[in-house]
Formats: C-alpha cells, sequence, structure tokens
C-alpha cells in the first residue's frame, strides 16, 4: 500500500513539474561564467528537475550499497559466531567444571 501511495504522490508531482514547465516557455539569459546565452525556460525547469532526481537517486543508490555492504558483515560475523558456539573449546569446558566443583 505504501509503495502505491509514493506511485500516486510521484505522478502528482510530475504532473504538476510538467504544467509549471510548459507555461514557462520563454527565453531567458543564461550566464555560464565564459558565455552568455538565451535557453527556453523551459529547458531549465526540466533540466533542474532531471539533475535534482539523479542527485537524489545517486545518494539513496549509495545508502542502500552501505547498508547492504553492513547487512553482509553482520550475517559475516553471525555466522562465526555460531561457528565457535557449534563447536566450544575443550579448555573452556574443563575451566568451568572445575569452577562448578568448587562451589
Amino acid at each position: 500500500m505504501k509503495g502505491q501511495w509514493t506511485l500516486i504522490l510521484g505522478l502528482i508531482a510530475a504532473l504538476l513539474i510538467s504544467i509549471f514547465a510548459v507555461i514557462n516557455v520563454d527565453s531567458v539569459t543564461v550566464d555560464f561564467m565564459f558565455a552568455t546565452t538565451q535557453v527556453p525556460l523551459i529547458l531549465i525547469i526540466l533540466g533542474s528537475v532531471l539533475m535534482g532526481g539523479v542527485i537524489v537517486g545517486a545518494v539513496g543508490m549509495l545508502k542502500v550499497y552501505k547498508l547492504q555492504q553492513e547487512i553482509r558483515r553482520l550475517k559475516k560475523s553471525q555466522q562465526e559466531g555460531r561457528q565457535v558456539s557449534d563447536h566450544p573449546d575443550p579448555k573452556d569446558q574443563t575451566s568451568e567444571t572445575e569452577h562448578s566443583d568448587t562451589d
């Protein structure tokens, strides 16, 4: 259900941005450090939205990658912990029995 709401809100946002971009078709002057040029405002708006989406997507993918690495690390440490508990050290058992005999 959460995924459906996310999709619906994303479509509404895309529709609003598209309407806003289509309304603003006038040419504007864009000043780069080395040159100036006339560009339709719709291209500036859509380019900015696209760049923002790419940046947000890249940050999200980086976060997912880091979380996957953390999951792998935790699974590995958990498996190592099970292997240690499956085969306890005999020296540890003898020291435990010695302590229980003295009580």
